[in-house]
């Protein structure tokens, strides 16, 4: 299943490519363009890819063209398949758990914008030599209902109290970010001992759903009480709901984060381009475009937030762990869910 789903990917990512992207060779005093392979919600009509291509191009003259793949991971997949003769100057998306699968591949290059001193703080910097520079950071969180019949829980153990039966919605961790997120979070918190606590975790699940859209919204619906997601998710129904009955919990524990990245293709077709892009998208007139449609904070921490973030809650303790620390808990906690 899970290579017919890869081949999958790969050919509508293809099929999308725009035409400019398969010229080949170094044209970057031919075409002033360049080729960013992205996932899909970040290049819709209500993410910020379009307004940061129209800043960018305004600015350097260079024009941008996305190519649009489900998600990071086959980003990254469609870029391994093209190694050899690379095709994409920039893969934008690529978030902190694929990192050692990234480097691995071999398929990019280190770079150190001049913008990144200046503007990024060092809790979000994602590798050392900047083979991925961050543009965007938050924390997973379990979502809260205010007008449930349960109480809030203040840590990832209060969710296995029999209280919560049957009023969590997680997503599947093979193929939904915030999926991966949260089993991670709890190989942070418990060690491990982390599948004991999936086994007392079992009958606080709901559903484990396909992808974070789905399951969030059966949260939305009224059909469960909890849902993970991101703390961000508050400012959302801030601003576009006009409301605060969905509270973003921070743990006692600390909360996970969560970071994306962009790099530069190794042997990028314009890799002027691809590094004119890395600059701007630090800057501020392309960071302020982030809030309010990635639903994420910049990475840039001189860009005011906006009002519907002023209230989301700051976890006090950022856990993290390696890509394939998660990777391997992921493959545990599934055969204990498919039991």
């Amino acid at each position: 299943m899970k290579l017919r789903l890869y081949f999958f990917l790969f050919i509508v990512c293809s099929i999308i490519l725009p035409s400019t992207a398969f010229a080949g060779g170094k044209q970057d005093t031919a075409e002033k363009i360049v080729v960013v392979y992205t996932y899909d919600s970040f290049a819709s009509e209500w993410g910020p890819g379009a307004e940061i291509a129209k800043r960018f191009k305004e600015q350097t003259g260079y024009t941008v063209n996305y190519v649009i793949c489900e998600d990071s991971g086959s980003v990254l997949s469609k870029a391994m398949a093209e190694k050899k003769n690379p095709r994409a100057d920039v893969l934008l998306g690529i978030n902190a758990f694929l990192v050692d699968k990234t480097r691995s591949a071999g398929v990019l290059e280190p770079y150190t914008s001049p913008n990144l001193d200046k503007v990024v703080p060092q809790h979000v910097i994602m590798t050392d030599d900047q083979l991925l520079t961050p543009y965007d950071w938050g924390y997973f969180a379990v979502m809260y209902d205010t007008q449930s019949k349960v109480p809030a829980p203040q840590s990832l153990e209060d969710l296995t109290k029999p209280e919560y039966a049957k009023s969590l919605v997680i997503m599947d961790p093979r193929t939904s970010a915030p999926g991966l997120g949260f089993a991670a979070w709890t190989k942070a918190v418990y060690g491990n001992d982390y599948l004991s606590y999936w086994k007392r975790l079992m009958p606080s699940i709901l559903t484990m759903s396909h992808s974070w859209s789905a399951g969030y919204g059966l949260f939305t619906a009224g059909e469960a009480p909890l849902a993970v997601s991101y703390t961000t998710s508050m400012a959302y129904h801030i601003r576009y709901d006009k409301t605060d009955r969905y509270q973003a919990l921070v743990f006692d524990e600390g909360n996970m984060i969560a970071l994306e990245g962009m790099g530069v293709v190794k042997n990028a077709p314009h890799r002027a381009a691809a590094q004119a892009f890395i600059d701007f998208m630090l800057t501020e007139k392309a960071q302020e475009v982030l809030p309010e449609t990635q639903w994420m904070y910049p990475a840039n921490t001189a860009v005011p937030l906006p009002e519907s973030f002023k209230t989301v809650p700051m976890p006090k303790k950022s856990l993290t762990i390696s890509g394939t620390e998660a990777e391997a808990a992921v493959d545990a906690i599934i055969s204990i869910l498919e039991k």
